[in-house]
């Protein structure tokens, strides 16, 4: 008598459903983003850093303002964590404090580069000949000039200010996102569903943000993460030399140019807001690595 045949026993409609089921576009990068340990490593100083930014105000143990003259220019201690400056100020308070300062200009500045760079990298890319030529050679032009030394022309011509450095940093960093969406939109834009769009009548503006624009948000993700690095650094660079914010207000860099004048009778007045720009800049880095290796389309499979 033949024996039975052995059925392997199916998958149910659930587990079939949840094994097969695709995942979507942010939850697959989170997904390969957390396999990433450099991605992860920026993504957590990032996280410490939003976090000091959002509560650092709250959580200080002093008004980063605050002066006590019977502790200048005191060492680290359980009193002064991080010590105290030349005024008797908290150092860990002021850096803090600090944090929101360095963030919300990053945040700011990027996002006037990334909106203005990306809306005329798309008419650059997409209206072609002279138009293109005009934006894209004045691209060229703020190209040539070091992004610092631009920055801080602008703010010659504007005046010193925290807003004014928002500005002037945002300008400095237009160019980097027009060049990336336009030449998105030059590789995109003979591509059948483009032809297609047009062949049914959409807009100009329709074809732009809805089918091509999505293509370029790749790499435009990855750049946004890499210029918030170098927007602190701008940011700390600019109020090193007085030009961005202004004192009593706390900042990493004017922190960083006060302590330059007691470095040695008192060097932890400028190692720790060093060491605060140091892992935001490397933070933000880190993750724009993660995400370019995490978004590349030819390392899905890996």
């Amino acid at each position: 008598m033949a024996e039975p045949a052995v059925v392997a026993p199916a998958l149910g409609q659930e587990g079939a459903t949840r094994r097969t089921a695709p995942r979507g576009f942010w939850q697959d990068t989170i997904h390969r983003l957390r396999r990433h340990r450099t991605g992860m490593v920026g993504a957590t100083l990032v996280a410490l850093l939003v976090l000091t930014a959002l509560f650092g105000p709250y959580l200080a143990p002093y008004d980063p303002n605050q002066m006590d003259f019977s502790v200048r220019f005191s060492p680290p201690t359980l009193r002064h964590p991080l010590g105290a400056d030349d005024f008797g100020r908290d150092i860990l308070s002021r850096i803090m404090v600090g944090a929101r300062v360095s963030l919300q200009v990053g945040m700011i500045a990027v996002g006037i580069a990334a909106t203005v760079g990306t809306l005329l990298g798309l008419v650059a890319g997409y209206a072609g000949r002279v138009v293109d030529e005009v934006i894209m050679r004045a691209m060229d032009i703020l190209f040539a000039f070091p992004a610092i030394l631009l920055a801080i022309a602008i703010l010659a011509a504007l005046g010193k200010g925290i807003l004014n450095a928002m500005v002037a940093i945002g300008v400095v960093y237009i160019p980097i996102f027009a060049r990336i969406a336009r030449g998105t939109v030059l590789a995109v834009r003979n591509e059948e569903f483009v032809e297609a769009a047009r062949a049914i009548g959409a807009r100009d503006a329709r074809i732009l943000f809805r089918h091509i624009l999505p293509n370029a948000l790749a790499p435009l993700i990855v750049e946004t993460s890499l210029s918030l690095s170098f927007a602190i650094l701008a940011e700390a660079a600019l109020s090193f030399f007085g030009l961005g914010t202004q004192p009593p207000d706390p900042s990493w860099g004017r922190m960083l140019s006060e302590g330059r004048a007691y470095f040695q009778q008192s060097p932890w007045m400028g190692i720790f807001p060093g060491l605060a720009i140091m892992l935001s800049v490397m933070g933000f880095n880190f993750l724009g690595d993660g995400l370019r290796d995490v978004l590349d389309p030819r390392l899905k499979n890996l």
